[in-house]
């Protein structure tokens, strides 16, 4: 099988091909296009032999087509079409047309915050699309950009790399919670409190220590962590009818399901905040679908953490 010698392609070519199948003349066809005549008969010589056919034959003042020239004359126009309907049209995108599948990548925290608001706010707007939430973390979202592909990411990450750009949607901050109609410790929650109870901790890693055991160990004390998981769900359904007291960021000790009688108020001791951020590739950073999607999560988290804090 011969190898194309594409460097004899010439997007041109197919456009003076069209116009002569059109004008059946030279001089048409080079007003047409805007060029001399003999421009258009060189680039019919090139036709000619990249096709290896003589594609016109002249008869009076007309170019007459050759069968080959028939033959291809559907392709190209096709071809053509294909070129300046899909491939070079303006980048549009029309979300109540929309049928294909946003994937949005969220931490379980950020999951089970939005994922019900950002699905009622796209069903909304684009109600023929379809919506995956694939669960991320610190250590697999990068990959999971492509592995997946991915639209975007939600989550505490905060990316170092050029190929990803992100955006603080906003911060948020830790509080302590229990079971109330176990133990009614006084709120804010005292030291001794916080420590008299064994701990249940939200570990993405499976790691039974974070910056709180720091924090206590430059105190002198010392706290016991009896259970992990790194779903915050899971944390909550151990809370009820436990002794247990657990660290969870204040915007899910506010979800309704944290409202069975779970106690929450702020720790002791000095937990760190953290910023949730939005974050997207850099490469599709003008595509009208990512921009259309981006804007609409960031308008609906930000309506989604002010309910949350009336």
């Amino acid at each position: 099988m011969n190898e194309i010698n594409w460097k004899a392609v010439d997007l041109n070519l197919l456009v003076v091909f069209r116009t002569l199948m059109e004008t059946k003349s030279v001089s048409l066809a080079a007003d047409r296009l805007f060029v001399g005549q003999s421009a258009m008969s060189h680039s019919l010589s090139r036709l000619r032999e990249l096709l290896n056919d003589p594609l016109f034959e002249r008869q009076g003042h007309k170019m007459i087509p050759t069968a080959k020239a028939i033959q291809l004359y559907p392709m190209i126009d096709k071809v053509l079409q294909t070129i300046t309907g899909d491939i070079l049209k303006a980048d549009t995108f029309k979300a109540s047309e929309f049928s294909g599948t946003f994937k949005i990548g969220m931490t379980d925290y950020a999951e089970l915050l939005f994922a019900a608001d950002i699905f009622d706010a796209i069903h909304q707007l684009a109600p023929k699309a379809k919506l995956c939430f694939t669960t991320v973390d610190k250590a697999n979202y990068q990959d999971r950009f492509d592995s997946e592909p991915l639209d975007l990411v939600i989550g505490s990450m905060k990316p170092e790399q050029k190929d990803l750009q992100y955006q603080k949607l906003y911060t948020e901050k830790h509080v302590c919670m229990w079971d109330g109609n176990r133990h009614q410790f006084k709120t804010p929650i005292t030291l001794d409190d916080y420590l008299s109870l064994p701990h249940a901790l939200v570990s993405p890693d499976g790691s039974l220590k974070t910056g709180v055991d720091k924090q206590l160990s430059a105190l002198g004390a010392e706290r016991a962590v009896s259970v992990a998981s790194k779903h915050f769900l899971t944390i909550r359904h151990l809370m009820k009818k436990r002794d247990l007291i657990c660290v969870v960021p204040e915007l899910m000790a506010q979800l309704d399901l944290f409202s069975e009688q779970l106690v929450h108020s702020e720790p002791p001791i000095e937990v760190g905040e953290f910023d949730i951020q939005l974050i997207w590739q850099t490469r599709n950073k003008e595509n009208k679908r990512y921009q259309w999607l981006k804007e609409l999560l960031i308008q609906t988290i930000e309506k989604s953490v002010s309910a949350y804090k009336k």
